[in-house]
């Protein structure tokens, strides 16, 4: 099976599963999805097709990488870098806001994920 379908079967295999918004933003007043949210169903169901993803970040951009397990075909979605400016956060802080953030975008992309 080639990647495609893979990642077209793991996407099906998510959109039946019941997934629940975690994440309020009190402000703007609507929920949204954490990673917590669905990250462990994704991987479940990439472990059942033969999917691993990866994500990765250099200065400039942050990098989804889906492997095939049983071949050496890969699937990259990409996002440039921001940047958070948190209120009473270090700089650490920040960029692990980023990164998660970042991570959440790319793994919602991937598994069309609305």
């Amino acid at each position: 099976m080639s990647i495609y379908k893979k990642l077209q079967e793991a996407r099906i295999l998510l959109q039946n599963t019941k997934l629940n918004k975690s994440g309020k933003n009190k402000f703007a007043g609507y929920d949204y999805f954490e990673l917590s949210d669905f990250l462990p169903q994704i991987q479940n169901i990439c472990n059942k097709v033969g999917l691993c993803g990866v994500v990765s970040f250099t200065n400039e951009m942050a990098y989804l990488t889906i492997y095939d397990t049983e071949g050496d075909s890969v699937i990259s979605f990409t996002s440039p870098m921001s940047s958070a400016a948190l209120k009473g956060c270090h700089d650490v802080q920040n960029l692990g806001a980023v990164q998660t953030y970042l991570r959440r975008y790319l793994w919602t992309n991937a598994f069309e994920i609305v």
